[in-house]
């Protein structure tokens, strides 16, 4: 049978009537933005994480950019953001006015330390992005120690535990994004900030709604950035289930192991005292490209993420003159996301690690 990278319908087949219903019982109050719904969803995701506040918004690209306004970033100022990682944790750095300044990170985490973010600084840093890429935990008690405030980027990494607490709740504030493939997807596009800072919690708030605290008198330049009444009422039937599905990533990933993939490529290691809820999992090897092609033909889903870092990119050419990051140009060549569900199997995983096996029996 075919292995798709995700499945976004299978795990929430058991949970149909539950969505429906949130679905009625929102068209029947006939409120759809920030409405009982959203309130509520913020509240139970902030006891979650274990935060004062959550703030809900469009999408986690919004997430990035107001979270980082509400911190104070603004013109002049410099943003410290990895290479390795999705184009939008720098994408939303230049419209605060400030500056991606982008650093390395290290090779066996695939994600920043305090001495690759330490590497990158200027007279003008202001804040570092420290992303929680593929699930795992990165060191936020490390990198506060620099003196800067750390915005965790935690769209990957919802239902992760680190030594300290849950991504989400470890820097001055962190953001998500519920895109449907994410650990804590909804039906369409969404976000959220979550902080204990009472002071970002209030900018936040002003800059989702067009930098007004009561819709009569407009204070900054913001945005229309709010998520739906109907996503909330969503995101609220799947937040119980979400450390029941991290179970279950965490256990494909010892399937992986279990069934040898190990003895073949480099798997993702946790990082120290973390559990991750694996968004995806990602296998180094220098054979990468040809174990894609094979597991392709077996019907198996692949995807090389960031082939090309952030900072070798166009639009961030003005941001990147002379960088060399060797760690952040070694894993772009040789990473490969590869199946990783909350139900995926153990058969399924044997499969998954008898393609890979092919491509080293034909070599």
């Amino acid at each position: 049978m075919p292995i798709p990278l995700f499945d976004t319908v299978g795990p929430l087949q058991p949970l149909r009537q539950s969505l429906l219903a949130a679905a009625e019982t929102t068209l029947e109050r006939g409120s759809f933005i920030l409405g009982p719904q959203v309130e509520a969803f913020e509240r139970e995701l902030a006891d979650y994480l274990g935060v004062k506040h959550v703030v809900s918004v469009a999408n986690g690209t919004d997430a990035l950019t107001i979270a980082l306004r509400a911190m104070g970033v603004g013109p002049g100022d410099d943003v410290v953001v990895p290479s390795f990682t999705f184009y939008g944790s720098a994408e939303a750095i230049p419209p605060t006015g400030a500056r991606p300044v982008f650093c390395d990170v290290d090779r066996d985490t695939m994600m920043v330390t305090a001495e690759t973010v330490k590497a990158a600084l200027t007279p003008a840093t202001r804040a570092v992005i420290a992303v929680h890429l593929f699930g795992n935990v990165a060191p936020i008690r490390e990198l506060e120690a620099l003196g800067l405030p750390v915005l965790e980027d935690a769209a990957q990494a919802a239902g992760s535990r680190g030594p300290h607490g849950r991504p989400g709740a470890l820097g001055t504030a962190a953001t998500f994004s519920f895109y449907p493939t994410k650990n804590l997807g909804c039906m369409g596009d969404g976000g959220a900030i979550a902080t204990s800072s009472d002071e970002v919690m209030e900018l936040a708030r002003m800059l989702r709604c067009h930098g007004s605290r009561d819709q009569a008198t407009w204070e900054m330049i913001g945005y229309n950035s709010r998520l739906d009444e109907l996503q909330a009422a969503f995101l609220r039937v799947l937040l119980p289930e979400l450390d029941r599905w991290s179970q279950g990533r965490a256990q494909a990933a010892s399937s992986y192991a279990e069934a040898g993939l190990g003895k073949l490529v480099e798997l993702p290691e946790p990082t120290d005292g973390s559990t991750p809820a694996w968004h995806v999992y990602v296998i180094r090897s220098e054979e990468a490209d040809r174990i894609a092609a094979a597991l392709t033909e077996a019907g198996i889903g692949s995807k090389a993420y960031y082939r090309r870092p952030l900072h070798r990119h166009p639009a961030m050419a003005p941001y990147a003159h002379g960088i060399e990051l060797p760690a952040t140009d070694e894993l772009a060549r040789l990473h490969l996301a590869i199946p990783i569900r909350p139900t995926l199997t153990p058969a399924e995983a044997e499969q998954v690690t008898d393609a890979v096996a092919s491509v080293r029996v034909a070599r």
